[in-house]
């Protein structure tokens, strides 16, 4: 089977530009209330929200154009899955569509810039992803999920991603769904120092078994929703990781907080951290351990992606 276009681009550019965080930056904003059942996903069809939502898109997309960097952007479709888009009585609407080409249309507007920007279709697991008792087992995780991933291939994203995922069982079943659709796929796990997923499972044995079960396997994997330093000693972990572990995951979206996923769901407040220390520690690994799509989650916003990005760019532009 030839590459995918993405494929293609993963290989070819030497660092990629994540996004910051999206949800986080509209949850802060005290006039936008975010839907109980799909968070920012029906944005898109209030004029207000859908313009608080593009302001912090164009931000990235500006940040990566000055830069000079590829970036990658996702979908606000993290919580789009039938079961949800029901619930909030959007039911007929194609949300996942919908948002696809509300991304496509801003990444156009780039200009010349607009090739070297990726648009991924967001996924993650059906419950809370600081929780992997609730994960769905792999038969049922098929099932749940292949409706929205055949909705967002079909609605020509670059590639699918499957994020903040803590459990094996279900991240299985999500890659089986994914594959379904022939379009590239990507996995993302939150992880522990410790070199496990949050369910405790070994990186190298998750990695090894998802491989091994799903025809095509992931194009790759990355690790989100997890802070620098902890996703560094889980990739270095002597027992857990493997070089195998180091070669198949390629990316990184980091929060700002050294906090487990328990201490960091009970804060109460936003715990942020320099955007120059941020930069420096997720810049880091690009050289230390090869890293290549690097970006922010919780806790980051636009002045954290601009350091990282001038980090970034200065250290491709030299080698």
């Amino acid at each position: 089977m030839p590459p995918t276009p993405f494929a293609k681009f993963l290989e070819s550019s030497p660092c990629i530009l994540g996004e910051g965080a999206v949800i986080e930056r509209l949850r802060r904003n005290g006039d936008l209330e975010l839907d109980p059942f799909l968070v920012n996903s029906a944005f898109i069809y209030d004029d207000r929200k859908r313009a608080a939502q593009e302001a912090i898109c164009r931000q990235y997309l500006e940040i990566g154009r000055a830069a000079g960097l590829p970036l990658l952007v996702s979908t606000p479709t993290w919580r789009a899955s039938r079961e949800r888009i029901e619930a909030a009585g959007y039911a007929g609407v194609d949300v996942n569509g919908d948002n696809v080409r509300f991304l496509d249309a801003l990444r156009k507007s780039c200009g010349g810039y607009a090739d070297n920007v990726v648009i991924c279709g967001l996924m993650s697991c059906r419950g809370d992803a600081y929780r992997p008792a609730e994960a769905l087992a792999v038969d049922e995780a098929r099932e749940f999920h292949a409706w929205q991933a055949g909705k967002l291939a079909a609605a020509g994203v670059d590639f699918l991603l499957a994020a903040t995922l803590p459990a094996l069982s279900e991240a299985t079943g999500l890659a089986v769904a994914l594959a379904a659709t022939g379009q590239p796929y990507v996995l993302s796990f939150v992880v522990r120092p410790e070199g496990t997923l949050l369910d405790g499972t070994p990186l190298k044995d998750a990695i090894a078994a998802i491989d091994a079960a799903v025809t095509p396997p992931p194009l790759a994997y990355m690790i989100n929703c997890t802070h620098a330093s902890f996703a560094r000693s889980a990739l270095l972990h002597e027992t857990h990781s493997s070089a195998l572990v180091r070669q198949r995951i390629v990316g990184l979206l980091a929060n700002t907080a050294a906090l487990s996923p328990e201490d960091l769901n009970d804060s109460a407040s936003l715990v942020e951290e320099d955007p120059d220390v941020f930069a420096r520690s997720v810049a880091g690994l690009r050289r230390e351990l090869a890293l290549k799509i690097l970006g922010g989650c919780c806790g980051t916003d636009d002045r954290h992606i601009r350091s990282l990005a001038a980090r970034l760019a200065t250290e491709t532009r030299w080698g």
